[in-house]
């Protein structure tokens, strides 16, 4: 539907290469993106239509189902009470990524979250490979049942509440790990944890 839409209204000029003249659709349709959904958010869109946000984008409690691709923000991007699914590909948040309350069921294999990531009371099953989060990673009251290979978590990891059986191999948790409430009944040998762990086993 977005593609029909991007060629329906495309003004191929004379003389001018038509994939530029998609490239001038393309655009057209992230500045009303932006007009919609955070008209004051100032925002860079390079020749690749790659977009950077200075600041942080707050679209929670809102009607938005989706992000355009190639997205840098600056800040945080909140999406907390929205009807968001899935995530754009190359998406970089530099603070952080609040995700509570949606339908989300996974994430992109290329997301950066510089700060926290929230997926408390989410749908989410899976998480990527190689996943580095440098702030708190809530899992809280999330149907997911297993940690990727290689996750690294800057501060704490929550997973209280979910149906997880077991931790992955090479797992790093710089601050504290709350297994309470879950069916985890041993820890792997070569588990990392900065801080407490919290369970009762």
């Amino acid at each position: 539907m977005k593609a029909q839409f991007v060629y329906e209204n495309l003004d191929f000029e004379r003389g001018v290469d038509p994939k530029h003249s998609i490239g001038i659709g393309k655009r057209a349709l992230i500045d009303r993106w932006f007009k919609k959904w955070a008209p004051d958010a100032e925002y860079e869109v390079d020749d690749n239509l790659n977009i950077k946000v200075g600041g942080g984008l707050n679209l929670s409690n809102t009607q938005i189902t989706s992000l355009p691709d190639n997205l840098s923000i600056g800040g945080g991007l909140y999406l907390e009470n929205t009807q968001i699914t899935s995530l754009p590909d190359n998406l970089n948040v530099g603070c952080n990524l609040d995700l509570n309350n949606t339908q989300i069921t996974s994430l992109p294999d290329n997301l950066s979250v510089g700060g926290d990531l929230y997926l408390n009371n989410t749908s989410i099953t899976s998480l990527p490979d190689n996943l580095n989060i440098e702030g708190w990673l809530d899992l809280r009251n999330t149907p997911i049942t297993s940690l990727p290979d290689n996750l690294s978590v800057g501060r704490s990891l929550d997973l209280r509440n979910t149906p997880i059986t077991s931790l992955p191999d090479n797992l790093s948790v710089k601050g504290s790990l709350d297994l309470n409430n879950t069916q985890i009944t041993s820890l792997p040998d070569n588990l990392s944890v900065g801080g407490k762990i919290y369970k009762d086993f």
